[in-house]
């Protein structure tokens, strides 16, 4: 995926943005859980290179079907 072209100013903004959106307290759940169910996974000899926790499943799946909702795409998500 090419990287996005933003202009220093956009970039900043942006920065910003997407920490307000990994602080809230439902990302900051998400990530807690994800650490703790890779360590799990890696402490049980699982290999997991490559892979997501999706949350909604509770599973580990290829990065490419757990960001794109399993072929539906992220607007009908909810």
């Amino acid at each position: 995926m090419a990287k996005q072209k933003l202009t220093a100013t956009a970039k900043r903004q942006k920065a910003i943005r997407d920490k307000r959106a990994a602080m809230t307290a439902d990302r900051r759940k998400k990530k807690a859980e994800n650490q703790r169910k890779r360590r799990a996974a890696i402490k049980a000899g699982k290999n997991i290179k490559g892979k997501d926790y999706d949350h909604k499943d509770g599973r580990f799946k290829s990065i490419k079907a757990n960001r794109g909702n399993d072929g539906k795409g992220t607007k009908k998500e909810r």
